[in-house]
C-alpha cells in the first residue's frame, strides 16, 4: 500500500487585509512635496561638497556653480518641506529640541545650518562681499554635504513602511549615489568643459553606487523588493537606471562636446527625480498589502526559532 499523504486542512493564507483594514497607514506626507524635498536636498549636499573641493583645487567656475546650486537646492528643499508640513512654525518647532535618537530631529539640525551656510556662501559669491567668510561658509557646507545626501534615506528607513524599513542598509547608498549624479548633472550643464574633469569622475562613481543599490532594492530584500519592481515604482526606477546609464556614457565625451555634457547633466537630474519618486511610490505601495508586513515577520520568527 502506498503511504497516505497528509493534506493541510487550512489553505495558505492570502494577506489581503486585517479585519477589512490595512495593517499600516500610508505615510501622511504629500506628493510631490516630499519626493522633491528628498531630491533637492541630496543635489544640494553633493553640490556643496563639490564646490568646497573645487575651491581647494583652483576651479573657481565649478566652485561658483556648486555654491549656487547648493543654496538654491537647500532653500527649495526647505520650502517643499514647509509646504508639506502646512505651516512654517511646524518646521521651527522641530528645532526646539535636539534628540540624537530621532532621525527627524537630527535631520532638521542638518538641514537648517546647511541651508544657512550655503546661502551665505552663495551670497558672498554673487555679491563679492566678505569673500573670506563666504569661503569658510562654503567649506562648512561642504563638510555637511554627505549628511545632506543621506539623512533623508535614514528618515525613510526609520519608519514602519516595509519596503523602506527593509532597505535600511541600501537606501543611504542609493541616495548618496543619486545625489552625486544629480550634483554632477547640475555642474555638467552649467560649467565649461575645461573644469568638468572632477565632475565627470564624481558622476561615474555616483552612477555605479546608484545602479548597484537599485539592483539590490529590486532583488535583495525578499518580498519587500516586489514593490520596487512593479507598478509605478518599477517604471520610475527602470527609467532612472536607463537615464543614469545614459548620463554616465554621455559624460565620458563631455569635455570634448559641450552638447554631450548638457545632455548628460539633464539625464542625471532626471534620473535623480525618477529615483526619489520611485522609492517613495514603492514605500506607499508596500503599506497597502498586509503581506509585506506579515510574511517578513514570520520569516524572521522562523529563523529565530531555528
Amino acid at each position: 500500500m502506498s503511504p497516505r499523504r497528509e493534506r493541510a486542512m487550512v489553505e495558505p493564507a492570502e494577506f489581503r487585509s486585517y479585519y477589512g483594514r490595512p495593517i499600516l497607514k500610508e505615510p501622511a506626507w504629500k506628493q510631490p512635496d516630499v519626493p522633491l524635498y528628498l531630491f533637492l536636498g541630496g543635489a544640494a549636499g553633493a553640490s556643496a561638497s563639490m564646490a568646497a573641493l573645487a575651491d581647494l583645487t583652483g576651479r573657481p567656475e565649478l566652485a561658483r556653480v556648486g555654491r549656487l546650486v547648493a543654496s538654491g537646492g537647500s532653500i527649495a528643499s526647505v520650502v517643499a518641506l514647509i509646504h508639506d508640513l502646512g505651516k512654517a512654525t511646524r518646521f521651527l518647532h522641530m528645532l526646539r529640541v535636539f534628540k540624537p535618537t530621532s532621525p527627524l530631529s537630527v535631520g532638521s539640525w542638518i538641514l537648517s545650518p546647511f541651508s544657512g551656510l550655503a546661502a551665505v556662501a552663495a551670497f558672498s559669491e554673487v555679491s563679492g562681499v566678505f569673500p573670506r567668510i563666504g569661503r569658510l561658509a562654503g567649506a562648512a557646507a561642504g563638510v555637511l554635504g554627505p549628511a545632506m545626501c543621506t539623512y533623508t534615506a535614514v528618515l525613510l528607513a526609520d519608519t514602519a513602511t516595509p519596503s523602506w524599513h527593509e532597505a535600511h542598509g541600501t537606501l543611504p547608498v542609493l541616495f548618496a549615489g543619486s545625489a552625486m549624479t544629480s550634483g554632477a548633472g547640475a555642474a555638467l550643464m552649467a560649467v565649461r568643459p575645461s573644469e568638468t574633469g572632477p565632475v565627470v569622475r564624481a558622476g561615474l562613481v555616483g552612477a555605479v553606487a546608484e545602479l548597484v543599490a537599485e539592483h539590490h532594492l529590486e532583488t535583495g530584500l525578499g518580498l519587500a523588493s516586489e514593490p520596487y519592481r512593479t507598478g509605478r515604482a518599477g517604471k520610475l526606477l527602470k527609467a532612472a537606471k536607463a537615464l543614469t546609464a545614459t548620463g554616465a556614457a554621455l559624460s565620458l565625451v563631455a569635455r570634448r562636446h559641450r552638447a554631450a555634457g548638457i545632455a548628460a547633466g539633464a539625464a542625471y537630474l532626471a534620473s535623480g527625480l525618477c529615483t526619489r519618486f520611485g522609492v517613495y511610490a514603492a514605500g506607499i505601495e508596500s503599506t497597502k498589502d498586509p503581506k509585506y508586513v506579515v510574511v517578513p515577520q514570520r520569516e524572521r520568527l522562523n529563523r529565530a526559532q531555528g
